[in-house]
C-alpha cells in the first residue's frame, strides 16, 4: 500500500492543476486508492463511473475485432479533463 501511496502523491504533484487520482480496478469499479477531490469531487464515485467507461470501450473493440490495448481515455468536460490511464500488469 505505501507504494500505492507514493504513486498517488507522485500523480498529485507532477500533474499542473491535479484535484484528485485513484487507483482503480476496472474490472470492479472499486478504488485501491485515491488522493484528493472532495466534498464536490467524490474520486469513489468518479472511480466507479469511469470503469464503466473504460468496459464499454473494451466492448467496442472486441465487437470491431480491433486486437489493440487502450493506452488511455481523455473526457474534455466544460471545466476539466478526465485522463483515464491502463496500466499494464506485471
Amino acid at each position: 500500500m505505501a507504494n500505492t501511496e507514493a504513486s498517488l502523491k507522485d500523480a498529485m504533484a507532477s500533474i499542473d492543476g491535479a484535484v484528485g487520482v485513484a487507483l482503480v480496478d476496472y474490472t470492479s469499479g472499486m478504488a485501491l486508492g485515491t488522493m484528493g477531490g472532495g466534498k464536490d469531487f467524490n474520486l469513489e464515485v468518479a472511480a466507479a463511473g469511469n470503469t464503466d467507461v473504460v468496459r464499454a470501450k473494451l466492448r467496442t473493440m472486441e465487437h470491431l475485432g480491433l486486437q489493440d490495448s487502450i493506452e488511455d481515455i481523455l473526457i474534455t468536460l466544460g471545466t476539466q479533463y478526465h485522463m483515464i490511464r491502463l496500466l499494464k500488469a506485471k
